[in-house]
């Protein structure tokens, strides 16, 4: 009978030594790049050009700069389920950042999450969106980070995320089963304006790291319009994210083509103004694109259809004086607090002050947003370099949860709004976790 079991165990072992040896080298080595024998070249300002658009299209400086901070620096500091990381430095110092990368090394990092030397990185940094950039576009990305941003040697600060959870090999596994893995393709079938759009939401532009929901593992749900989540609304960081589909409640159903331009050019049209994360992607990164490239992006989202079991049925406008119901909890409230820019009626004023009758905030059922906005306010937003001259002022200090809950939950059954509710300690938990947006405009340096 030992023998047997002696025998049994012997055959056992071989597959499993097997296994664990090809698991080792899955998790550790360096994926092909199609620029392993690439070639240093000298700096081509044409090339150096479009790489400076393509980190805009990336947004690249908003994680990896600090406002008193060198450009590429890293050090910005971002919260994950499992403990706090912090951006790197992307500079081409030699030392500190990534200026003894390759080509191809670069390209690993950036599309594939691999550093040198088979280092995993977090998906905080959105290789799973960035691995369809084309290779025209990470071969002028690195030109632009080797000749055209000043090497700045700031050492990268660790994470705070506790042994066993920062082992890295498992995120080779994460990689295989939820990124992508090649480049953008046109879809047969489609223009030529449909498919830069859907290349830039998706690849560069990464929209879906915000705006689509995240299963068990953190991964966005779908990477592209061919699953009904990808671009549905998600809650992140604090803030919900809303649609970028057809869903005229919770998304942009009710936006025309031209208005979403208008939005991600200007940071404002007639249905709202930037505010929360998406501040920081038009002062850093939207405002910045062509306008080709702008009418491309609203030309795809436009393209998405909604979901009317989960948006419900469209809004209508219920009219409606604010001063007509002060016996309503919240009301006096918005009257004294909130009409003389947003409107007894809701609707704000034009361009500038947004109407929440109607506002996705007010429509979805996530309340993150509102209650978010209301304790914290506003960050500036800053067009063409000159920051505007309203911004939702921080009510933190002046209401307590009760009122903020009350007047939140006024505006969201006024106006034929049906978000519902809001409850004093989902205000209180946002108060403990959030602080106020600072009233000084940041501006991001790419240079």
């Amino acid at each position: 009978m030992t023998h047997r079991f002696a025998r049994t165990a012997g055959w056992l072992a071989l597959p499993c030594l097997v296994a664990a040896g090809l698991l080792a080298w899955y998790v550790t080595r360096e994926p092909a790049s199609p620029f392993a024998d690439a070639q240093a070249t000298a700096a081509d300002p044409a090339l150096i050009s479009r790489g400076e658009y393509v980190a805009r299209l990336g947004d690249c400086v908003a994680c990896h700069s600090l406002p008193d901070g060198k450009p590429f620096a890293g050090g910005l500091e971002m919260a994950t389920p499992l403990g706090a990381i912090h951006a790197t430095n992307i500079t081409p110092d030699r030392d500190s950042g990534i200026g003894s990368y390759s080509l191809a090394d670069f390209d690993r990092a950036v599309r594939q999450g691999v550093a040198p030397g088979g280092r995993r990185l977090y998906p905080a940094m959105p290789y799973p969106s960035y691995a369809k950039l084309s290779d025209d576009d990470v071969r002028a990305l690195y030109a632009f980070f080797m000749h055209n941003v000043q090497p700045a040697r700031q050492a990268n600060l660790p994470s705070d995320i506790p042994w066993p959870l920062n082992l890295r090999w498992p995120i080779a596994l994460w990689n295989g089963l939820f990124a992508a893995t090649s480049p953008y393709a046109d879809k047969p079938g489609q223009d030529a304006q449909w498919n830069r759009g859907a290349y830039i939401v998706q690849g560069p532009g990464h929209c879906g790291s915000c705006h689509t929901p995240r299963g068990l593992a953190f991964n966005e749900k779908a990477l592209d319009e061919g699953g009904k989540p990808f671009l549905a609304g998600a809650l992140l960081d604090g803030w919900y994210a809303p649609s970028l589909r057809a869903d005229p409640n919770t998304g942009l159903g009710r936006w025309s083509e031209a208005e979403i331009a208008q939005f991600l050019k200007t940071g404002r049209n007639r249905h709202a103004v930037v505010f929360g994360s998406m501040t920081e992607a038009f002062n850093n990164s939207t405002q910045f694109m062509h306008d080709d490239d702008l009418a491309a992006i609203a030309h795809y989202l436009k393209s998405l259809p909604g979901d009317p079991q989960r948006d419900g049925a469209p809004w209508q406008y219920r009219v409606e004086s604010a001063a007509a119901r002060l016996d309503s909890p919240g009301a006096h409230t918005y009257v004294t607090r909130c009409a003389s820019c947003h409107g007894l009626d809701g609707k704000g004023q034009a361009e500038w002050m947004p109407p929440l009758a109607g506002a996705t905030s007010a429509l979805a059922r996530e309340n993150a947003s509102a209650i978010n906005i209301t304790l914290n306010g506003s960050q500036r937003v800053v067009a063409a370099g000159v920051p505007d001259a309203y911004r939702m002022p921080a009510f933190r200090q002046q209401l307590s949860d009760q009122e903020i809950a009350e007047v939140l939950s006024f505006v969201r059954t006024a106006w034929g709004n049906q978000g519902g509710a809001v409850d004093a300690q989902a205000v209180g938990k946002l108060r403990g976790h959030t602080d106020p947006a600072s009233s000084s405009p940041i501006i991001l340096h790419m240079r």
